[in-house]
């Protein structure tokens, strides 16, 4: 009877822990799930985090149009249109350019008082901290439309040169239109080169001037900026005279503005 009593005691005891033991081993495989469903959750956010951040794109509201390529923000910043250039409005030393006030009122009509969409280049700001980005109104891109509708030059800056061949295309059919500017402004209305009025030179001073072998007709350089930026000087421009061409660094002569435009180059700003 005794034996019976101990053996019963035991088989009780052991159904006990192998029970405990069973639950305890349950338990902890649930628990070591339970941090991996976190860990995954997390890895989820950060990465979306990322993704956000790599596409330089935000939205926000203009609250004042300050010329025809540069706006204030709501929050105070001040932004400058990447890859156009509009007549000068305000400067210290020029009286306003030609069709200045006309490209302020289109970048108003544009994006005065509207939401726009901001897309960055590889620079974040400029030399006097304005922010530099490509601005777009719903599908509009208020870069293109400025130059396309004449507003505006072309006028690309490296590293910033997503949209330049763009940009190009589309001054060249403005240009090929006579829209805005190209249309309305004296110094712009004839593609090809007038450097018998420009100032400073004397009849006969072109045909005298040693430009090299077979370029006694084709005067325009075009000249390739430190900085990369392809830019073209017609006689009379500020420094067409001390401006040389190194045709091994892929600077050339051009016979008309037509040919130096269509070959990617800009011309300079201090041409009359």
């Amino acid at each position: 009877m005794l034996k019976s009593k101990i053996f019963w005691a035991f088989s009780i005891v052991a159904i006990f822990l192998l029970g405990f033991g069973t639950s305890q081993l349950i338990n902890l495989f649930l628990s070591s799930k339970i941090p991996s469903q976190k860990s995954v959750e997390i890895t989820k956010e950060a990465t979306s985090t990322a993704v956000l951040g790599e596409t330089k794109e935000e939205r926000v509201l203009v609250s004042r149009v300050i010329d025809g390529d540069t706006v204030e923000l709501e929050d105070g910043r001040k932004l400058r249109y990447i890859g156009i250039d509009t007549p000068e409005l305000v400067h210290p030393d020029k009286a306003t350019e030609c069709f200045a006030k006309e490209a302020m009122e289109e970048n108003k009509r544009l994006v005065d008082g509207k939401t726009v969409r901001l897309e960055s280049d590889v620079s974040e700001t400029d030399r006097y901290g304005r922010l530099l980005r490509y601005v777009s109104v719903e599908n509009t891109m208020v870069n293109d439309t400025l130059v396309r509708q004449g507003f505006a030059h072309a006028s690309t800056y490296p590293p910033d040169v997503k949209y330049s061949q763009q940009f190009l295309e589309a001054e060249k059919e403005a240009r090929e239109n006579s829209r805005g500017l190209w249309g309305g402004c004296p110094s712009n209305t004839t593609p090809e080169v007038r450097f018998l009025q420009a100032p400073g030179l004397q009849p006969g001073a072109l045909e005298e001037r040693d430009f090299g072998a077979g370029q006694s007709s084709c005067v325009i350089k075009g000249n390739i900026s430190s900085s990369g930026e392809k830019i073209y000087h017609v006689p009379g421009c500020g420094s067409y005279e001390k401006t040389s061409i190194d045709e091994s660094k892929g600077e050339q002569w051009f016979c008309t503005e037509d040919d130096a435009f269509t070959a990617g180059w800009r011309k300079a700003k201090n041409c009359p």
